[in-house]
């Protein structure tokens, strides 16, 4: 057997059931070919590894990589760590180098810091920061936005304008005058004034998508799916493809509603084009339905209230985007195009909607379709065993599994008992469930997978910032997690033919790690380094 590639002296970890654990692997064409020991030809490559641990490269089913690309190199970029204060040095500091009317867009700003920013005060306070300038800042649900006075100039929003379908302008509490806080919906305005002033170029996306890429590969991701995508990026993705530059497995997601983006097109016009952007590497083969906000602005759809306040009293559940009839419609449709489905549900109302009608389509023979519930943060217990059931996969994510920001400002607007209820990581797997991990990146903060899989194991904030553990009997194995990042999740997006395990005929898709990290302290596992990244059989990614 020809080989190009043979890693002797290794760790194999394969996440293949049929044959867990290997200690050599062969490449060839770009897929493994073996991992048993073969002889190498005279223009094999042979590398002796030492003992170290080789397993697949990692797959993040939830992320939004261009958006984090763009972040990265053209926007103001700070953690959800930074108060009000610090945040207007960020901006004081960005705005320096700027134009008078130029745009200052970033985040994230974290979503406990919503009241301290719901006053007209805070957004003169912005303003001057700014010099006056347009702002616009996303907050760590990249729902919700901060912006300037001259940003709501733009956007032609006044103390007059109605709020949007789907979305809430706060207003001063004294002065009824926008505050500059604009929730879900509200916002499109502003991304759409953005998008008119600071478009970027074909090939400003294409670095976007680039640079993003390079990042996954740092961390050992060699196939993600983007949970909503414009045509500015699938053309940048298509683009990639055909130049040889995209070098990893790549499912997107086309919008059927867009309460955050701002983007055009979306819906059937959406869906009608996507399939020519498919290439090698690249598949349009889900749609992405946003069927809730999220918690902590009282957007996401519960069965049970929030805890009560001034503006909707102590009866107030959320409400899903659409009607079950609108919701069927668009999972029927895009099932007749051979597409399947991702379901953004941070609710239990909004998940338990999202299961009915999922329950429905399968009932009338759609049996092939892929669904994912992406979020699923609270599961009504009589739903849990219906993932199993109607085969949809849990898309666990972002990183809410330990204690942190987002699961503080959550617990400020529900019950303690049910706050304290999130990700039932351990019962939808028990329950037969197909689990699979997502970061959800630059909602997190970074992409790396083993902060995740540190959290899905011990319930815990791997950084040890915060002390605590969220609902720690939903903890599960490590084995699960890697396989939660793994073939798991390939499996929910589809790509489990060409990835997610190390099996002859798969591609050569691996990683080399500075560990094994089933020999390693669990607290550490978090600082797992990735040392190589290989992508068809090609180094895409190597640590200094």
């Amino acid at each position: 057997m020809a080989a190009d590639l043979i890693l002797t002296n290794a760790t194999v970890y394969t996440v293949d059931r049929a044959r867990p654990r290997a200690t050599s692997l062969a490449v060839e064409g770009g897929r493994v070919v073996s991992l048993d020991e073969v002889e190498p030809g005279p223009d094999t490559e042979v590398r002796d590894l030492g003992g170290a641990f080789v397993m697949p490269g990692l797959v993040d089913v939830h992320n939004h990589h261009a958006l984090a690309g763009r972040a990265e190199l053209f926007e103001l970029t700070f953690g959800g760590d930074l108060d009000f204060e610090a945040i207007l040095d960020a901006v004081r500091h960005r705005s320096r180098d700027l134009g008078p009317d130029e745009w200052v867009v970033g985040g994230a700003w974290a979503s406990t810091l919503v009241e301290r920013l719901s006053h007209e005060s805070a957004r003169r306070a912005l303003d001057a920061a700014a010099g006056g300038r347009p702002v616009m800042l996303s907050d760590d649900s990249r729902h919700n936005r901060w912006v300037s006075s001259r940003a709501l100039e733009l956007a032609g929003v006044t103390a007059s304008t109605p709020d949007p379908a789907g979305g809430v302008i706060v207003r001063d509490p004294v002065t009824g005058s926008p505050c500059g806080v604009l929730l879900e919906a509200a916002g499109v305005q502003v991304e759409r004034a953005v998008r008119k002033t600071g478009t970027l170029t074909e090939e400003q996306h294409a670095r976007a998508s680039q640079h993003a890429i390079g990042i996954l590969h740092s961390y050992g991701i060699t196939a993600f799916q983007d949970a909503g995508v414009s045509v500015d990026i699938l053309n940048a993705l298509k683009s990639l493809d055909d130049a040889g530059r995209l070098d990893a497995w790549v499912v997107t997601s086309l919008l059927v509603n867009d309460p955050i983006f701002g983007y055009d097109p979306i819906g059937s016009a959406l869906m009608e084009v996507g399939e020519r952007y498919r290439s090698e590497h690249h598949r349009p083969d889900f749609v992405k339905i946003f069927l809730d906000g999220v918690p902590p602005t009282r957007t996401a759809a519960f069965l049970e209230p929030y805890l009560p306040d001034e503006v909707h009293g102590d009866c107030f559940h959320g409400a899903p985007t659409m009607p079950p009839a609108e919701l069927e419609g668009w999972l029927r449709a895009a099932a007749r195009a051979g597409l399947s489905a991702k379901i953004h549900c941070t609710g239990d109302a909004s998940v338990r909607a999202t299961l009915d009608a999922v329950e429905k389509l399968r009932g009338e023979g759609y049996t092939d379709t892929r669904f994912q519930v992406a979020h699923g943060q609270f599961v009504h217990p009589d739903d849990l065993a219906r993932f199993g059931a109607l085969g949809v996969a849990a898309d666990i994510s972002p990183f809410l599994w330990v204690p942190g920001v987002i699961p503080t400002a959550i617990a400020n607007v529900l019950p303690a008992e049910r706050a304290a209820r999130m990700q039932p990581n351990r019962a939808l797997l028990d329950s037969g469930a197909l689990v699979a991990g997502g970061s959800d990146w630059p909602v997190s903060e970074s992409p790396n997978a083993w902060e995740g899989i540190q959290g899905l194991v011990t319930r815990q904030d791997p950084a040890g910032a915060h002390a605590g553990a969220l609902w720690p009997e939903q903890a599960i194995t490590l084995a699960e997690a890697v396989e939660a990042f793994t073939l798991s999740g390939a499996r929910a997006m589809g790509v489990d033919d060409v990835t997610g395990s190390l099996t002859p005929g798969k591609s050569a898709d691996f990683i080399v790690l500075d560990r094994n990290p089933f020999e390693s302290a669990t607290a550490e596992l978090h600082a797992t380094e990735v040392t190589e990244t290989w992508f068809a059989g090609r180094k895409v990614f190597e640590r200094e």
